[in-house]
């Protein structure tokens, strides 16, 4: 039987999602509701598919995204999701060829670099992605955080407000696009994906479940935080044990989200908040007077990325000092790797392909781990990931590329 790789046609497009599904573990059924509903969203050229005698066997899609770099400046950048290969058809390259053909061509089209969220750890290493985001889940002991009881809203001026649906439309955007210009790591969020977050849009196989929304404002009125939560009603001996579940909450301003913390752990029979998935150095824990109540029970790599255009990449970026830094880059898929020399100034950096010697030198996979700002070079070369030419090379990369505060990026795709 001959096994077919290709960009799908819309009348594919439900054999498709059944491959998807079957893939994720979810039931093979495909409504033509869920058909529609979802054509809405993908771009068939960026969609693949593995076909063998007409049955799809393996799903990958991308689209576009824009990602906030060091420094708060945006590249254009190919996300990737939907990655797929059936049970029957494992260990035949299909994840390969795919992500050779979707790569090639997201650097044809100028893309700065492609992210992901790898749902498994072992794979995509060998593309060329590193894990350039980490996210920690905390769950607070309400009782023991120490915060006044009788608080009945923010000291500052400001307010808090539950809203709906079409609320958050409207406000929504405008903040996240605040939030991005100060938070490295974070991407864009287009209109369907306020509208499937808000329940405007919802699908069969997702069904809708109407969470709490609240705004934070100041005394001027303006929307500076946001949150979205689900709640659950627990009972023990007559004694409330409810738990607020933090889907998302997102903030302009510390004071934003000071305020929206301290709402969700005054709720009435509310005895813990589970934070969703948060920056692993997030302010929240230290926001109360007992950190201890603040327990981490999930702390993983999130978005990875791999970067497409190096010097374009090191360019986009800000760096805390200045300095230089001539680096030997392997690409395995020969898409992006060579030697390059970065100059960084306080009013810009400049990065070009030099013939000047290596001082430090390591795979794409490495380098793109180490472009927004978390990993540490010193710890690739302590891994045998990275090789100094020069002595003090890991040092003075370190100096360059990492940031006082680390990457985030709140949002699955």
């Amino acid at each position: 039987m001959s096994l077919e790789i290709r960009t799908i046609t819309d009348s594919e497009l439900t054999g498709w999602l059944r491959a998807m599904f079957v893939g994720f573990l979810d039931t093979p059924e495909v409504t033509d509701e869920e058909v529609e509903i979802r054509r809405g969203g993908i771009a068939l050229d960026r969609t693949q598919g593995a076909f063998e005698d007409g049955r799809c066997v393996a799903t990958f899609r991308s689209f576009d995204q824009q990602l906030t770099v060091v420094g708060g400046s945006s590249v254009p950048v190919n996300a990737i999701t939907n990655v797929t290969v059936s049970p029957t058809h494992r260990r035949r390259g299909l994840l390969s060829r795919m992500m050779e053909e979707d790569l090639a061509r997201a650097k044809e089209r100028g893309d700065v670099a492609a992210t992901l969220i790898a749902m498994e750890y072992q794979i995509y290493g060998r593309y060329g992605f590193g894990p350039a985001t980490w996210v920690s889940n905390w769950q607070i002991d309400v009782l023991r955080a120490g915060l006044d009881p009788r608080w009945s809203g923010p000291d500052d001026g400001g307010s808090i407000d539950l809203v709906d649906g079409d609320a958050v439309r409207v406000a929504g955007p405008e903040l996240h696009d605040r939030l991005r210009v100060t938070r490295h790591g974070v991407v864009s969020r287009d209109k369907r994906w306020w509208q499937f977050n808000t329940g405007e849009l919802s699908l069969p196989s997702q069904p809708w479940k109407f969470p709490h929304q609240a705004f934070y404002r100041t005394d001027q009125g303006r929307v500076d935080g946001l949150v979205v939560y689900s709640t659950g009603d627990t009972w023990h001996d007559q004694l409330p044990d409810g738990e607020a579940r933090v889907r998302s909450l997102i903030a302009a301003s510390p004071a934003a989200e000071r305020a929206l913390w301290h709402y969700l752990l005054s709720v009435d029979w509310i005895t813990k908040v589970s934070s969703g998935f948060r920056a692993p150095d997030d302010l929240l824990p230290l926001f109360l007077p007992n950190p201890r109540a603040a327990r981490i029970t999930t702390q993983v790599d999130f978005m990875w990325v791999r970067l497409l255009d190096v010097p374009r990449a090191l360019e986009a970026r800000a760096y805390r000092v200045p300095g230089s830094l001539v680096l030997d880059v392997h690409d395995g898929l020969g898409l992006s790797g060579g030697r390059f020399r970065l100059d960084a100034q306080a009013d810009g950096a400049s990065c070009s392909a030099t013939t000047l010697p290596a001082e430090l030198s390591l795979g794409l996979s490495g380098l793109s781990a180490l472009y927004l700002g978390d990993e540490s070079a010193s710890r690739l070369m302590a891994l045998g990931l990275a090789e100094e030419h020069r002595p003090g090379a890991a040092a003075t990369a370190d100096a360059l590329l990492r940031t006082a505060s680390r990457p985030w990026c709140p949002d699955y795709f």
